[in-house]
């Protein structure tokens, strides 16, 4: 699946990525103004990627062999569909970056894995402030949800919902 476009290499990330992909998080953090939020690892991060089987999967771009955007998915399921589908964690492409294609390869990727994969649908959310990603996305033929909303249960929420 390596492949190159407009002189960025499209692949497959490793384990040995997780420091770069990591700092790549940190970027996605501060420009949806989350970064407090940003407590994992690239410990963790290479052991979910590397895992048998993989918890989570990435595509990366590179340029001149430095990551500059990345595509964080994992297999989720749909009852309705009875079928895999693909839930897009993060998608993010350096500043010095963006208008060159490389979202739209990395988006692209992953979609050509969910149909390689008879996945169902592919999905993922999108800040509602986010006006330049909602119109990316829309333009490449995404549909916006608005009757649903996220749900999230964290940290000690997460204990005693489960019984803890």
């Amino acid at each position: 699946m390596t492949e190159s476009s407009s002189d960025f290499v499209i692949r497959p990330a490793t384990p040995e990525d997780a420091p770069a992909l990591l700092e790549l998080i940190g970027g996605l953090a501060r420009y949806e103004k989350l970064e407090h939020q940003v407590i994992g690892s690239a410990v963790a991060l290479a052991k979910d990627l590397g895992g048998h089987p993989p918890l989570i999967e990435a595509v990366v771009g590179e340029r001149d062999l430095a990551l500059v955007g990345f595509a964080l998915f994992f297999h989720n399921y749909s009852t309705f569909l009875t079928r895999p589908g693909i839930h897009l964690e993060d998608l993010f492409v350096v500043p010095d970056y963006r208008g060159q294609g490389l979202g739209r390869t990395l988006l692209r990727t992953v979609a050509q894995l969910a149909v390689e994969r008879s996945a169902g649908r592919l999905e993922w959310n999108v800040l509602d402030w986010n006006t330049a990603a909602i119109g990316f996305y829309e333009k490449l033929g995404a549909e916006l949800l608005d009757d649903w909303r996220t749900c999230r249960v964290t940290g000690e929420a997460l204990g005693r919902m489960a019984g803890g």
